[in-house]
């Protein structure tokens, strides 16, 4: 369908975010200090502040709206309805230069949409994935890179078909973020997309719903949940930490992983909201990849993005290209690098 390769070739939902910014509430911590609640009033009229309708997000949208502003070739493979809003996700991705030829429209089915709770830097969002027909499309010729994420809950078989394409052509790189049902499905059943990635990139929770450690947030014990995770067969393993940083480990020269801690970037501000932080790293960090950058040079990109989209609100509106993400980078603090755990 595409005369060259395409660089960047991501699969996942897509949505449109309506944040919500609430200013009558408060955070309940009581229960559990790892699973905090929002909590509004009941049976009542609850102000907000403002709405923003944010088009065209989702892990793998961003992703490839990420890859686009750094300059690769970049695609989407998704879903989406024949009604309005589908359209003005498409009109937003073609604006982002995100070639989108690859994606579906479904007649009668709407387009996903969901709600953002937006209450200080943070947010509780309330999704809904419609149930399209998953189906690979014709992808020729085949991309230099496919990112895979979140997809909806009715999705085993497509995620079967998706292995069958990367079996069929091994030269194509797989860079894995697990969304939520793909951690509901387990190892076993996605066995094949483990083994078969060459990056895997999670958060610290995430890392331990996957392997069945806990961490404790104990660098020793971080170090136990990578290796489990390298033991799923990827070779590039990236476990973030929020705002405390992030752990990367390397088993590519196939011998026991070199893990490495990376601090983040100091946040010129206070961040606005963090929808997309971990999309942005985990996608520049590919990108960089991509474009033949190091180890290092990846983990610092995907770093300075991600301090940049915290400052805006949603996921895309602050994505850098390469010169603002070398303008941070010549001006970063001195022990902004690669450390050795």
């Amino acid at each position: 369908m595409f005369g060259k390769p395409i660089d960047f070739l991501a699969i996942g939902d897509i949505t449109t975010d309506a944040f919500i910014r609430l200013k009558d509430a408060h955070v309940n911590c009581a229960i559990d200090k790892t699973r905090c609640e929002i909590c509004l009033k009941f049976a009542d009229k609850v102000p907000f502040e403002s709405v923003t309708i944010v088009k065209a997000v989702g892990n793998s949208a961003n992703a490839s709206v990420a890859a686009a502003r750094l300059g690769l070739r970049s695609a989407l493979v998704s879903d989406i309805g024949d009604d309005q809003n589908g359209k003005d996700c498409l009109a937003q991705l073609k604006k982002e230069a995100v070639a989108t030829s690859y994606i579906s429209t479904h007649r009668g089915t709407p387009t996903n949409y969901h709600y953002v709770l937006w209450y200080g830097d943070e947010r509780t969002i309330l999704v809904k994935h419609q149930k399209y027909p998953y189906q690979l499309p014709h992808i020729s010729p085949p991309p230099k890179w496919l990112y895979l994420s979140s997809l909806g809950s009715h999705s085993e078989a497509y995620h079967e078909e998706i292995i069958g394409y990367l079996a069929h052509h091994p030269e194509v790189k797989l860079a894995f973020q697990p969304g939520t049902f793909q951690m509901q499905l387990g190892t076993k059943k996605l066995a094949a997309l483990y083994k078969r990635s060459e990056v895997l990139i999670c958060n610290v929770e995430e890392a331990e719903r996957i392997t069945g450690i806990s961490s404790g947030a104990n660098r020793s014990e971080i170090k136990k949940v990578l290796y489990a995770l390298h033991l799923l067969g990827p070779k590039i393993v990236h476990v973030s930490d929020g705002p405390k940083g992030g752990y990367v480990s390397d088993a590519r020269n196939g011998r026991v992983p070199l893990t490495y801690f990376m601090p983040i970037y100091p946040d010129p501000k206070p961040p606005l909201e963090r929808t997309g932080a971990g999309d942005s790293y985990a996608s520049t960090f590919v990108a960089a990849f991509a474009m033949g950058k190091s180890l290092e040079e990846a983990v610092q990109w995907g770093v300075i993005n991600s301090m940049s989209v915290v400052q805006y609100v949603g996921a895309q509106e602050g994505l850098l290209d390469q010169k603002a993400i070398q303008s941070w980078l010549a001006k970063a603090p001195s022990d902004f690098h690669l450390r050795v755990i």
